[in-house]
This record gives structure tokens, sequence and C-alpha cells, in this order.
């Protein structure tokens, strides 16, 4: 059976690696979204009828609504949505620039949010649909000098968990990406790097640089994360995993936070409890 899917942010990163996997599958219709549709001609040698691109600032309601009504006029429902879209932003939280990251949430939180509060009344309808939802190993782990973009991941996580519940019971399932570094235009070209000019912070500029000189020589693959998530939606939606940390060092992070936590939350057992009235 044919599915619909919808990705945002596909112009580059993982939006550009999934929209060539799926443009290349028999059973997929491709929405292929991003600000500035030119950038997505190179879906052209793959399009025979299947595939919609869509002019989509996820920060612009407007645009949000037209897509959702193009894909419902255009294909009948839709099945899929890879909230895919954001920023990144590298600097410490005294430097940082309020705009900048104030749009970055705007792109990064709210920018998903509402493209799947467009979504959500179709697949209510539907009684089926899966949301997969990008949030980085940075929204489980945190690092100096992302302070900001932490915080935005933090929040995809908290929604995500949450809507999930809500909805668990209208057919509706969510998957949240959790990467570590993958050869995307992330750390180069789609973040903003605000160098430290306070002296204390100095010993942080090396590593903000490191971020621009690093892009594009990560361990992770874009294409094979492309496989992995079609192959999740595809073949295992039953079991559909809610936190997916994609990469060794993803994996490694999340298990050592979680294991440094665990003891941490079992150390300060009888404090915690102390707090309560007793039974």
């Amino acid at each position: 059976m044919t599915k619909t899917w919808v990705i945002t942010g596909t112009s580059t990163g993982f939006g550009k690696s999934l929209a060539i996997y799926l443009a290349q599958k028999d059973d997929v219709n491709l929405v292929a979204t991003a600000r500035h549709t030119d950038q997505l001609a190179y879906l052209d040698q793959y399009d025979h009828g299947q595939i919609l691109k869509q002019t989509l600032d996820v920060t612009k309601q407007d645009e949000i609504a037209a897509t959702v009504k193009a894909v419902n006029d255009k294909f009948g429902g839709l099945d899929v949505l890879i909230n895919n879209a954001g920023l990144g932003y590298f600097g410490t939280f005294e430097e940082s620039d309020r705009d900048a990251v104030r749009y970055m949430f705007d792109v990064n939180v709210w920018g998903l949010v509402d493209m799947t509060r467009a979504v959500l009344p179709t697949m209510r309808a539907q009684k089926s649909g899966i949301i997969v939802n990008f949030s980085s190993i940075a929204g489980l782990a945190s690092f100096p000098t992302l302070s900001f973009y932490h915080g935005t991941k933090h929040a995809v996580e908290g929604i995500t968990d949450s809507l999930a519940q809500e909805v668990a019971d209208q057919g509706i399932k969510f998957m949240l990406i959790e990467p570590s570094g993958f050869r995307t235009d992330w750390a180069g070209r789609s973040s903003q790097k605000a160098m430290p000019k306070i002296a204390a912070y100095q010993q942080f500029a090396d590593s903000i640089e490191g971020s621009k000189t690093g892009a594009h020589h990560e361990a992770g693959d874009p294409d094979k994360a492309a496989a992995i998530i079609y192959d999740q939606v595809t073949n295992h939606a039953a079991d559909l995993p809610l936190h997916l940390p994609l990469g060794k060092f993803a994996s490694d992070m999340a298990i050592a936070k979680y294991e440094k936590s665990l003891g941490e939350f079992k150390a300060e057992r009888d404090l915690s409890i102390s707090a309560d009235q007793p039974e």
C-alpha cells in the first residue's frame, strides 16, 4: 500500500537524504518541502508523478496550512510526517544573541509544533499516522556552548513524549531521532556561531571553531540514517521505538547519561521520599 510522507527541510542534510531515498520507493508518495523549492531540483530525476514540492517556512502558519491542504488535495491524506527542519547555535549562555536563539526556538520547537498540529486532524480522522521528530543526542545529554540548542531539543523531547501518550489510542505513533554528529550542514551552514569575547569563556573558543572545521567529517552517514528511518516506519510500526539514538556516540552518551542519572536517583532515594507527608 502506497504511503504519503511529508518531510520538512529537504534542501540539505537529513531531509535531502530522506527525500532521495524515498523518491526511489514504489510505495511512497513524497512531499518534499523547503523555503526555496528551486533547491529541490535534485528530485526531478525520480519524479514520475508521485512527488510534490512545496514551499514551506515552518515559522509561517499560512505556509504550513497551505502545505497540508496541498498534500490532502493531491494524495488524499498523509501517513508519515518527518519534522526535520532545524537550526543550530554555538555560543556560551551569557554571550548568546537573544534574537538569534529566539528564532532557533521558532524553527526547532514552534515550527515542529505547528506542523504537528496541522497534520493531527487528518491522522485522527484516519485513525493512523506516524510522526518522526528530529531531536538530537543534545536532547538527552548536554555540552558547553550549546545551552539554547539543548533547550530546543529538550523541549522537543518533552512535547513528543507527552503527545505520544495523548494520541496513543488514535492509532498515531511517534519516534524521536536523536543523532550524534552526522555529515550534514548542521555544524556548518545550518548553525550560527558566536565566538567568546569574555575572557572567562575563552576556553571554549577552540571547540566552537572546531565545530566549523569538523563539519562534513563526522562519523554519521545521513544516507544510512535515511534507510534506518524508512525501515523502522515501514517494517517496525507495531513496535516503533519512541527514542532512537543514531550513531555510536549518541548511543554511548545516551546509555552513560541514564546510567549516571539512575545511580544518582537511587543514591538520593531516602532524601527524596523524606519530602513527602507521612503515609
